[in-house]
């Protein structure tokens, strides 16, 4: 059996591995890269492998540097299952053909901008269409949690709760061949423990090979009550004068952001907050999020109880057109704005960081990793002027980030899980994170004795 690490290799996107046995190839995961100038073309690539050759796909969860390019891999001729939680299964059919949708209008400004500049049609295809994401949608499996599966002869493997977004999952796997079994585990994304909305990451306790994540595994998160504390702090400053812009993922960081405001209002700790969701996507993960109640943790079945009640609710509206998006950048002062995408580099956040990261009296919170190449890490990098929609705009906003709000496990939260097994497995490799991040992760764990590979891009390893 070996391993092919074709994405997520020294550094967080693109989460793809090819497992190959004496009797079957399947994929764990098939994301986009994301963030840099790069990426795009990098997403066109042929696969490295012949995807008629895959028997199968196992699915960690619906982010889509983890699922992005599931359509991509139909249209190239997948025809087999996919299999996930039910949950992921659910985010799948808001997402994917979301994904097509930016596939497709991103060929048609291609197309207009080559007309305008050679006179010529250059079509740009787009890497997927809607039609190959409704494809794909067809292909997709749901498994319980907990359920073992047997995908293929001499595979079994069982979905476990990684407590990182809606239906994230460790995946554990027993793989035979030639009478031996090998027990692989993946991490997926690991949640942070104690975060609210979302159960703690299972833990496992045996496996010969690990694939253990390291977005954080270099660094530590502060921990809630100080995050609170800095929320509060950070919305009634701005509040008066300005407004609160949230770049946050449709799916994870935008309902524990919600979360959290509730809450803090509840507890009468903030006031008369004016909150508006500007993404679509949001809105339909909010809703599915709704519906998987028995996924939360009790603090946050109690928060909706609360809300439920409907005593005391913070202003909140979901805004579902072009026009009510535009409306809000006529907003001067006293709205909290969280729109998508997370690393700003897609979507309405865009235009609202347009209009407010010229004054100074607007605040930026950051919730979520920022990839090396997107403007949202240009921004935590302290940037003076970005470009954004083919205008150089200055950044006199503050911009806050607020590292408790992740939905990655950090270093302290990883090794505490990897402490779980009963002893170190025979071979571990630290994927998903910057090469920093990796190598940091690594050393900790070598130091109590683990025997760690950080693989680089494309790496195959004979297991």
């Amino acid at each position: 059996m070996n391993i092919t690490f074709l994405g997520a290799a020294r550094e967080v996107t693109g989460s793809c591995y090819l497992i190959e046995s004496a009797d079957t190839r399947f994929l764990v995961d098939c994301g986009m890269v994301q963030g840099g100038r790069e990426a795009p073309a990098r997403n066109r690539k042929p696969f490295a492998f012949d995807p008629k050759s895959i028997d199968f796909v196992l699915l960690t969860h619906a982010h889509i540097d983890h699922s992005g390019l599931l359509p991509k891999l139909t249209r190239a001729g997948y025809r087999g299952p996919i299999y996930t939680t039910a949950a992921t299964a659910d985010l799948l059919h808001v997402m994917l053909p979301d994904s097509a949708h930016i596939q497709e209008s991103d060929a048609k400004r291609a197309e207009r901008r080559a007309r305008k500049t050679r006179g010529k049609d250059t079509t740009l295809a787009p890497i997927y269409t809607m039609q190959d994401a409704q494809e794909c949608l067809h292909q997709v499996h749901s498994i319980a949690y907990d359920q073992e599966l047997t995908p293929h002869a001499g595979v079994r493997c069982r979905f476990r709760d990684a407590g990182h977004i809606l239906g994230s999952a460790i995946i554990e796997l027993w793989v035979t061949e030639r009478s031996q079994t090998t027990k692989v585990v993946f991490s997926g994304d690991l949640g942070q423990p104690g975060r609210p909305i979302l159960r703690d990451p299972t833990a496992i306790e045996e496996a010969d090979i690990l694939v253990i994540e390291s977005t954080y595994g270099d660094r530590n998160h502060k921990d809630l009550a100080t995050t609170r504390e800095e929320l509060i702090g950070l919305v009634e400053h701005t509040l008066e004068r300005g407004n609160v812009i949230v770049p946050a993922f449709a799916v994870g960081r935008t309902q524990e952001v919600l979360y959290h405001l509730h809450r803090l209002t509840r507890d009468g700790r903030l006031n008369d907050l004016k909150i508006f969701v500007d993404s679509p996507m949001a809105t339909e993960a909010t809703r599915i999020t709704r519906q998987h109640l028995d996924l939360f943790d009790d603090a946050a079945k109690e928060l909706s109880t609360w809300h439920a009640e409907g005593k005391n609710l913070p202003y909140l509206r979901f805004t579902a057109s072009v026009d009510e998006s535009k409306a809000l950048n006529q907003i001067r002062s006293g709205a909290i704005i969280i729109s998508a995408s997370g690393m700003c580099d897609a979507g309405r956040i865009k235009h609202h960081l347009r209009y407010n990261l010229p004054r100074h009296e607007c605040s930026v919170l950051i919730t979520g990793f920022q990839a090396r190449g997107t403007l949202g890490r240009r921004l935590v990098d302290g940037a003076k002027r970005v470009r954004i929609l083919g205008e150089d705009i200055p950044v006199r906003a503050g911009i806050y980030t607020v590292g408790g709000l992740s939905a990655h496990a950090d270093r302290r939260a990883l090794l505490s899980w990897a402490g779980s097994f009963r002893k170190p497995p025979a071979r571990t490799f630290v994927v998903h994170g910057e090469e920093t991040a990796a190598l940091g992760l690594a050393e900790y764990l070598r130091a109590d004795g683990w025997t760690v590979t950080v693989p680089e891009p494309g790496q195959n390893v004979m297991l």
